[in-house]
Formats: structure tokens, sequence, C-alpha cells
């Protein structure tokens, strides 16, 4: 039997290891400590970072008004964008003006859950902070308002203190402005490649049209650019572009954005990527770098940021017209030149992968000029060259293409013309489809064309191409008138007596040494002929020196320097001596168009004039010009004188050297002159109808022959003709009305006093009496105010004038000065 004690003894069970709660129990306190310190550090550190960091915040109050770098646009009478300037292509677009589908395709790939978060994405800022501290890819978590905040005040930089500021300013902008506004400035702001600011500005950069009128697609494609303009770029890598496209539909899809029947249509559409050299569709890059000019004189480097748009009264219509005309003119006639030969041998790989990088290579230091193209030789043989473009298309030229490059497909051809594989050459397309081979003229032209009722500019090309040479040949180009410049030395004989029916002697004219200063002077008619005595009108239409010279003689040179300062040219320009009877002094295809408004309006001097309105980027006007108003005060030569002459520039267009002029437009109300210089270095045509005067001026820069069968009739009035062809479509014909002062005789206008042989009758020994000159009529000398409706020299403008405004005190060199001058206008 068990003892006492043994029974009182409790039954023996397992026992855990000494201190083991303690010990758990101690880790856990350790361990809730531990994080709990992490936890107020962490909290003490972002608070001292948010005290020392959100003073140094930037001062966002003024997005409330937010105003981004806006460029200089310049635009044509009817709103057409012709140019732009400025380091930012943007257009600032309302919130309320942007397409539905645009901010659906932006929300789509970059925060579908925008307008329901307060602006940070928290699980997408841990996972790029994760990223970050692991050196691995950022997977990217930003929102539209923190791209906005970096966008606008900070770097691109993926560090912890730039992601810091990131997340305040994210806060600021969300406490600040409303979900709209911020979305706004995203759309506006964001750089999308192609120098493109903005969706407005991607849209026209790309696809060449407003951001209203994108389709579904073409939204999916500018919207896949925010996060890589260069390697989504539909121009410059359209495949990764146009996988990124399709991926955007489908999220757009997959969000609600469009139905499924959509983002199938969507995905199909072909899209039309305008190419990174494409120009703007209206061919105005003078007239735009003339505004450029004006507007930085009085703006300086403000007027590149400010978003300026600048209002013309150029016409869209009459610049394109204008365009193409002086092209064809000036290609027309390099097909009549000799072919000079490629611009360049390359050596071509067999490899057809090499041989594309070595087309792209050659070609890519040769662009395409306008509708001039540059294509390398693959095959070359009398009968047939096969060339290819620098898009890889390959062109096969035969016949009548190859007709101008001729001499280069010679077996006889010297080695720096013939062609050959590897030969850089310039094509053109036909009229008919086909292609021919053509070259870069070296020839240079210029038009002009001003509404002579107010001086506004309707249309100016001054050169070739703009991108080949940009010196302005309508405002900067002195070059001799030739005949062109003989109906002002008429219109001031005119008022000396002379009236259309003068009898005017067309025979050989010699100067002496003791007359010329210099060597002797006989010059001749561009025919070479003499046809005796010949009335006035006549003598003009056919354009006889010999005529002329006399006319001017009888005037006398230094009366009729003063007079042709009326029409807006200078004097020293024009030194008082007989060659100026021949257009042998200096003018600008600008002063020549403002001249010969002064006929077509009745003789009311009027400046050129450019610039409408000027308006801020929120259509705001800043400037405003009104046209000016014909009035005495604006007169340079009295309204008998203006219709008398215009009698005498019809008949040069129905009957003299302009005949082609009222035959191919098919009215009487067309009026003008042909100018030719010696030696056929420059020829013109200036001419007008009441409601367009316009001026075609061609020769080259360097000044050589043209050739000796050119003449201002077969140059330049083709172009004319062109142009005035479009100028004047639906204008009605203009029927002249005669002034007071003047009578019809016979059919033949005179003024009053010179009617019935009152005036001079014969010239030259054209007949025995030869009444006396009568002075020439004084009128009220133009200038004073320079309001508006007066003739004197706008505040602005000036690189357009050629003259003041007011008319130039004829300066006379000294004696030594004077002969030396005449000497070199007779070596013409």
């Amino acid at each position: 039997m068990p003892s006492e004690a043994q029974q009182d003894k409790p039954a023996s069970s397992p026992r855990k290891p000494a201190g083991w709660e303690s010990t758990l129990g101690r880790v856990a306190l350790w361990t809730g400590g531990a994080l709990l310190a992490v936890i107020v550090s962490v909290a003490t550190i972002v608070g001292v970072a948010l005290a020392v960091a959100y003073p140094n915040l930037p001062d966002i109050s003024e997005l409330s008004d937010y105003r981004p770098k806006l460029p200089l646009r310049v635009f044509s009478a009817e709103g057409v964008l012709i140019g732009e300037f400025g380091e930012e292509r943007r257009n600032l677009t309302p919130i309320a003006e942007i397409p539905q589908v645009m901010k659906d395709a932006v929300l789509a790939i970059e925060d579908t859950r925008f307008y329901s978060h307060g602006g940070v994405d928290y699980r997408g800022l841990l996972r790029a902070a994760v990223a970050n501290l692991g050196r691995v890819k950022s997977q990217g978590a930003s929102t539209i308002t923190m791209q906005v905040a970096r966008n606008v005040y900070l770097s691109s930089e993926k560090t912890f203190t730039r992601k810091l500021y990131e997340v305040l300013l994210t806060m600021k902008l969300e406490h600040l402005l409303t979900k709209d506004q911020i979305l706004e400035i995203y759309m506006n702001q964001i750089f999308l490649g192609n120098r493109s600011y903005g969706f407005s500005a991607a849209s026209e950069a790309y696809f060449g049209k407003p951001m209203k009128d994108i389709t579904i697609a073409e939204a999916a494609m500018l919207a896949g650019l925010p996060k890589a303009p260069s390697a989504y770029n539909p121009i410059s890598n359209p495949k990764r572009a146009r996988a990124r496209q399709l991926y955007i539909i489908q999220r757009m899809e997959e969000n609600g954005y469009i139905t499924a029947a959509q983002a199938a249509a969507a995905k199909q559409q072909e899209l039309k990527i305008r190419s990174g050299g494409e120009v703007l569709r209206v061919h105005g890059d003078y007239v735009a770098e003339t505004v450029r000019q004006l507007v930085y004189a009085q703006y300086g480097d403000e007027a590149y940021t400010r978003g300026l748009n600048v209002f013309t009264t150029v016409k869209l219509s009459h610049q394109e017209a204008a365009y193409k005309a002086l092209r064809k003119g000036i290609m027309d006639y390099e097909r009549r030149q000799i072919y000079r030969g490629p611009e360049q041998f390359v050596d071509l790989p067999a490899d057809p992968k090499e041989l594309d990088d070595a087309v792209d290579d050659a070609l890519a230091e040769h662009p395409d000029n306008g509708d001039v193209m540059s294509a390398v030789v693959l095959e070359a043989s009398p009968r047939r060259v096969v060339a290819v473009r620098q898009t890889g298309e390959e062109l096969e030229i035969t016949g009548e293409g190859l007709r101008p490059a001729q001499p280069g497909l010679s077996a006889k051809a010297p080695p720096k013309i013939k062609l050959r594989r590897g030969a850089v050459i310039r094509v053109l397309k036909t009229p008919k489809n086909t292609w021919e081979i053509t070259q870069l003229p070296e020839v240079e032209g210029a038009f002009v064309a001003l509404d002579p009722r107010d001086g506004g500019i309707l249309a100016m090309i001054g050169g070739f191409d703009f991108n080949k040479n940009k010196f302005n040949h309508v405002t900067q180009a002195w070059r001799q008138p030739g005949s062109a410049f003989k109906p002002f030395i008429y219109s001031a004989a005119l008022e000396k007596g002379f009236t259309p029916s003068t009898m005017v002697n067309d025979s050989p004219l010699f100067f002496d040494a003791g007359v010329t200063g210099g060597q002797p002077w006989e010059p001749k008619n561009y025919d070479g002929k003499f046809e005796g005595p010949m009335q006035l009108h006549t003598a003009l239409a056919k354009s006889k020196n010999m005529v002329s010279i006399r006319i001017l003689e009888a005037v006398g040179p230094h009366n009729a320097q003063d007079w042709v300062l009326r029409f807006g040219f200078d004097a020293e320009k024009h030194p008082p001596y007989l060659p100026m009877a021949l257009g042998a002094g200096s003018v600008t295809p600008m002063q020549m168009a403002t001249a010969y408004s002064v006929f077509a309006n009745g003789g009311y001097r009027v400046n050129p004039w450019l610039v409408t309105r000027i308006t801020d980027h929120k259509g705001r006007t800043l400037v405003e010009s009104q046209p000016p108003l014909l009035n005495e005060s604006a007169r340079a030569i009295d309204a008998r004188n203006a219709f008398i002459m215009n009698r005498l520039l019809q008949e040069i267009t129905r009957s003299g050297t302009a005949a082609k002029a009222q035959a191919s437009l098919k009215r009487p109300d067309v009026y003008g002159k042909t100018g030719t210089t010696n030696d056929a270095i420059d020829t013109w045509f200036a001419g007008f109808q009441p409601t367009v005067a316009a001026v075609v001026w061609m020769g080259y820069d360097t000044p050589r022959s043209l050739g000796d069968r050119e003449t201002g009739g077969g140059l330049s009035l083709p172009v004319w003709i062109s142009f005035m062809e479009t100028a004047l479509k639906g204008v009605p014909v203009a029927e002249p009305t005669a002034p007071d002062g003047v009578i019809n005789v016979a059919g033949e206008w005179y003024y009053q006093e010179y009617s019935n042989g009152a005036g001079i009758t014969s010239l030259g020994g054209a007949a025995p009496t030869e009444p006396a000159l009568v002075p020439l009529t004084p009128l009220t000398p133009l200038g004073g105010s320079t309001g508006e409706g007066t003739p004197g020299t706008p505040a602005t403008d000036r690189s357009l004038l050629n003259s003041d405004g007011l008319p130039p005190t004829p300066s006379r060199p000294p004696a030594g000065e004077e002969r030396r001058s005449i000497l070199d206008l007779f070596r013409n």
C-alpha cells in the first residue's frame, strides 16, 4: 500500500522549457516596438521633409490662367495658316473644344481613373519606388495630374526627391484646379514630337487636319505619343506607332469608350501621315517671313512666345495661283536650257538592303523642291531610265520624258553630265501622269499682286523656292525695268502737250561723246528696224526705243525724273539722262506694282500694306489696320492722265507686244507693258485690271543673258496671264468712265485743251511744224500726315516701301560722278 506521501504527490506531466513564454513575449514586444519606431521615424522624416519641401514648391497659382509659349502664326485673309514661327508649335485649345474621342483615347491609355482618384495612384507609386530601390526598370505610375506637375515645373529624373516634389505638387494642383482644368493643361502642354506641343498642334503636324476632325484611329495614334514621342512617332517609326495605336484602341474598347464595331473599324482605317519635310499647304513662305520681320520689329523676342495671330491681305486663291504660275514659267524656261548633268554621283551596292540605305543617304542631301523631286538612277540607256525615289518608288522614264536630258544620254557625253547608275537627278510629273527628267533652275523670278484700290498685297512670291533662296526678289531685288518703264515717260509727255495721235519719227539716233560725256551712243530698236513716223500710241504698243528717247528729250530728263517720283520711284535710282527712256534705272517689282496701281486706280498713289489685324491667342484684337481711303491728298497724277494712259496700255494688250493677254483672257479690260533689258538680262510684264495690279520679273541673281530670243512677252507675260485666269474668274468686265476734261475725237481721247491739233502734233521730223512744249502741270505734293488714307510713310511695313511716300528732292551728283554714271548706263 502506498504511503501517504506517495498518494499526495500529483501525477507527473510534460514540462515546457523554462522561460519560453517570457522569451516569446519579449520578441513580440521588441518587434512591435521596432515597427512602431520605424513608423514614427518615417512619419518624422516625412513630416520634416514636408515641412522643408512644401514651402519651396513653386507657385502654381498662374496655372489657373494657363499661358504656355505659343508661336507666332501668320494667316491669309481667309484665316488659313500660311506660316508659323517659334520653338514650340502649339495651338492652345480650351477643354470644351477638344473632341471627346481625343480625351477618351488619352484617358484610356494614360489614366483611366483620372476623374475618380485624388491625383496620386498610391499602388503605382509604391511599385515605382520599389523599382527605383531595386534599380530595375521603372513601371511608370504617373497620373495625368502628376505628369502636368512634372512637365510644367520639374525635370524627368527618377529620384526620390523629384518624386516627393511631384507628389506634393500634384496635391496642390488637385486642390487649386478642377479636373477639367488639369486635363486642359495636359492636352495643350505635353510634347508629342515633330516640334508639336499639345494634341491640336500634333493633329496638324501628323495628319494635316484640325483636331476637331480626327477619327478614332487618328486619336489613338496621337494618344500613343506621350509615352515616348520619338519611339512611337508615326513618321519615323511607323511599325511601333501602329502597334501602340492598336493597343490603345483595345483599351478604349475595354473601358467602354467605344463599341466593338467602332474598334474593328478603327483598326482597319488606313491613316494618311504627313511626311516630316512636308511644307504648309499654302505656299506663303515669303509673305510669312515678311510678316515675321514686321512683328519682330515691334514685339522683339516676345513675338515668338505670345501666341500672336497675324492676319494679312493675302488672298489664298491668288497666292496659290501666283506660286503655280511663276514655278511653271521658270520650269518652262528651264526646259529650253542645256542639261547641266546630275547633281551628284554615288556608288550603289548590289545588296538590296545596302542599296536602300545608300539611296536614303544620297537623297537626304538632295531634298525634294516642291514638285521638282530627287531620285537616284538605277539603270540608264538612250531609250529608258529607271530611277528610285527616297520612298522606294521606282520610276521608269521613256520617250519625251528623256528629251531634256538627251545630252547626258549620248554615248559621247562628258563624264560630269552623263546619266549612269548612281546619278542623282531631278524628276517632274507631267500633266499626262508620266515622269520627265529635269533640273533645279538657276534662274530666279518674282511675282507680286496688289489691290490698286487700297494697296493691299494679294499675292507675293519672292523667288522660285524659299528653302533654296530666301532672298525676296519682290522687295529686295533692284533691277533694270527696261521697256516696262516707258509708260511713265509717256505719262510725263501727256502733261507736256503730247497726245495719243502725236506723230513721232522712229528713225536712227546718234549721240556723240560731247552729249554723253563719254563714249558715243547709237541706240537701236529691239528688232533692229526703223519704221519712220508713227503715232504715239502705236509707238508704245510696238515699244519703239527711238520714239521713247525722242519723247524724253523733248520733255527733258530732269522734268521726267521729277514726274516719275509721283509714282513712288527713287530719284537717285533714275539719273536724269536719256537712257532713262529705255528703263536704264533701277526698280524693285514691288515698286513697279505700286507705280502701275496709279494708272489702275485713276491717278492715286497707294502704298502697299500687308497686315490687317493682330490678335492674341484668345482672339482679342491688339492691332487693326484699315484700308486707306482714296482722296485728293493721295492724288499722284491727274485723272485725265491716268485715263489716257490706260487707253495706251490697253492697245498694248490688244495688238502690241502683249497681245496674248486679251486673246488668252478673252476680255478687253486688261492693261500692261512688257519689258526686256539689253541682252535680255531682265524680262518683265507689268499690268492690271482695275481690281488687281500684278508684276512679273525673271532673271539671274548674278546678271547674265537669259538668251537671245527671250523677251518679257515670251517669259514673263505667260506667268501674268496664268495668274489672271484665276484672279479674274467671276470678276465682271470693267467699263472705264471718262473723267471731266477729256474729249473723244474720231475715236481717240485727248485732253480737252489739246484737241483739234492744239497739242504737239509731231516730233523728230515727222511734220514741218512742232508747237512749243507746255510746262508740266504742278500737282499738290505728296506727303504730309502719315495717318490712314494719306500716302505718307506708314509707321510699319518699311520692308515693303521702296520710297518714303514723299517726293524726294532730286539729287544732282557732282560733274565727275555724273560723267561716270552716264558711262555706266550707256555701257548697257
